[in-house]
Formats: structure tokens, sequence, C-alpha cells
């Protein structure tokens, strides 16, 4: 039994190759690869969850220090980001690759937890590109019925 999304990416693609190449063949690239994917999940994704869980707590329960920790590490992510994709078409390079499959989701509810606003064009640039994806813009368009259960309530976009 394989867990975690990144693991089964590596394992579909070592016994199950298909047209897209999502970790590549160059060690040095599949570093960064590697690296980014972890940054998506740990500066953006988790501090996002941190902001939504909180919502979800009863009002007496709720850590507004704690979200606030969470919107400074995403300012700082997005801040970092944005400088990294300045001249990138994907996360890590000209390839769309497991970086890109992290960024997706991540971006898309960070966006909707503590939005990029203007302050961050190239992240939103990149977000945008990943959101024209087909295999990406299915997704979302399968959970649009959901939106209503987002704790924080989904904008009226994407």
């Amino acid at each position: 039994m394989i867990h975690e999304a990144t693991t089964i990416i590596e394992y579909l693609q070592v016994h199950y190759p298909g047209p897209v190449r999502l970790i590549p063949v160059n060690e040095a690239f599949a570093v960064e690869v590697r690296m980014l994917d972890r940054v998506f999940d740990n500066y953006i994704s988790t501090p996002q969850q941190k902001i939504v869980f909180n919502a979800l707590r009863k009002p007496e329960d709720r850590d507004p220090y704690g979200v606030q920790e969470a919107r400074n590490m995403l300012d700082a992510a997005y801040g970092w980001l944005d400088r990294h994709m300045e001249n990138r078409q994907w996360a890590a390079g000209d390839a769309f690759t497991l970086a890109d499959c992290a960024a997706a989701p991540s971006l898309f509810y960070a966006d909707w937890s503590h939005p990029l606003g203007d302050r961050f064009p190239n992240v939103t640039a990149y977000r945008e590109r990943l959101l024209a994806r087909p295999s990406f813009a299915r997704a979302v368009d399968e959970a649009r019925p959901y939106r209503k259960n987002f704790p924080l309530g989904a904008p009226d976009r994407d």
C-alpha cells in the first residue's frame, strides 16, 4: 500500500509511466521538483489549512494569534514564490511536473483563504495557468456543487 500523493505519483511513474513525466530523469532537476513539492505542501497548504480549521472551531476556541502567524507565513511564501516564478512557466521551469501538481490545490485554496490580490502578480499568473490546465479545470468544475461547504465561503470566481 502506498500513502501520500507525492509517493503515489512516484509509484505510478515507475510502474505505469504515462505521457507526462512528472519527476524528471535529470537528478538535479528532480531534486528541485521534489523541493518545490514540499514548499507547496508545507509553506502554502499547511498555513492555509490552519486558517480553515480555525474557522471550524467554536468561536470561543478560535486562535487569532495562530491565524495571524499562518497569514504571515503565507505572505512570506507568496513573496518567495513570486520572485521564484519570475520568467517561469511552471514551478520548476518549462515543464509541468510534480511540483505543479502540489501547487494547484495549494494555491487554489490558499488564495481563497488569504487572497493574493495584486501583491503577487507572478503567483497570480501562475495560478491562472494552473486553472487553465484541462485536468485541473475539470477537477475545479466537478467540485463546484460543493463550494458551499468551504468554511470561509467560496469566492464567486475560479
